[in-house]
């Protein structure tokens, strides 16, 4: 069994291999160049992973983590555009860079390259994946769309927040799980186990996400702390405050969202600790990740080969940064 880190390694090796012809330069370099970017790799990773719970990883998978990092990708780089995004991981977005029309097109080929990528696995797998990458994609789009239209709604339920995290972030991290088992040769039941596991994870991992921007430790965090207030972004915590204040708070919290007051941050915090937000954030991401743990400790393969995708949960889930 490998860990995270070994075949982060050998995937990131594996996969800065050029993805396209050089011609024409105006389409295939920004792709490249987008891709070269980098970031964690999780979901192709996860892929390898679930596959190596029930033997030596195949070349399908490979060919799979390859496809599932393309579309990662290509999902990031439209959100750029629509998000009207500078930096990509400190790096300039392509659509600044290069031009919203070359951005679109370039991020459409990415997603032609993940397809490519799939039509090479074994023709026995090949209806089982692709009926799963195109559900997936589909939902994908589907959190998408939930996610622009919330920033327009005044009210969101935090039931609709949970399902749109779900569709927009979770299903792809529970596919890729699930792509990874099911070349590995796993039952249906140990295939629903991990992607139950993965859309859990997912979750939870949004969760401290925002728990982080109001209430994590900024040197490790990364980043300024309280982005998301002064942007009114609804999250997990918004939301929940929405619910719960009354009387003077809901009219001081209404009038914070409507004005960029001094100390806004600070003045939204505090609003939060009064309502016990933040014991509530952790107790809600605890659920989720002890859902995820339970999934995964229901795979029936030994323990051991579990320690990977194991560590792995525990890293994204207890990091303080």
């Amino acid at each position: 069994m490998h860990s995270f880190q070994e075949l982060s390694k050998q995937f990131s090796e594996k996969f800065q291999t050029k993805h396209f012809p050089y011609q024409p330069e105006g389409l295939y370099e920004p792709a490249e160049y987008f891709l070269g970017i980098g970031g964690k790799r999780i979901r192709p990773i996860a892929c390898l992973m679930a596959n190596e719970l029930f033997g030596d990883i195949e070349s399908d998978t490979w060919q799979i983590a390859n496809a599932l990092e393309l579309f990662h990708n290509f999902t990031l780089l439209h959100d750029d555009i629509m998000d009207e995004a500078s930096l990509r991981r400190g790096k300039q977005t392509v659509h600044l860079r290069n031009g919203q029309n070359t951005a679109i097109l370039s991020g459409d080929v990415m997603l032609i390259r993940a397809y490519e990528y799939l039509n090479e696995l074994n023709p026995e797998i090949l209806p089982i994946i692709f009926k799963l990458f195109n559900k997936t994609a589909k939902e994908v789009c589907e959190g998408q769309q939930y996610d622009m239209e919330f920033e327009r709604r005044e009210n969101v339920s935090l039931d609709e927040y949970i399902n749109m995290i779900k569709l927009k972030t979770s299903v792809l991290l529970a596919a890729s799980l699930e792509m990874g088992a099911i070349v590995g040769g796993a039952t249906r039941n140990n295939c629903d186990r991990l992607y139950g596991f993965g859309k859990n994870l997912g979750i939870a991992f949004q969760i401290q996400d925002d728990y982080l921007d109001c209430f994590g430790n900024p040197e490790k965090f990364g980043k300024e702390v309280g982005g998301d207030i002064r942007r009114n972004k609804k999250t997990f915590l918004l939301i929940k405050a929405k619910e719960m204040v009354s009387g003077t708070q809901k009219a001081q919290l209404e009038r914070l969202l409507e004005n960029d007051e001094e100390d806004k941050v600070g003045k939204v915090l505090s609003i939060y600790k009064d309502c016990g937000i933040d014991e509530w954030a952790k107790q809600l991401q605890k659920q989720y990740a002890d859902k995820a743990f339970q999934h995964l400790e229901d795979v029936v393969v030994i323990n051991a080969r579990k320690k990977s995708l194991r560590d792995l949960a525990e890293y994204l889930l207890q990091r303080d940064y």
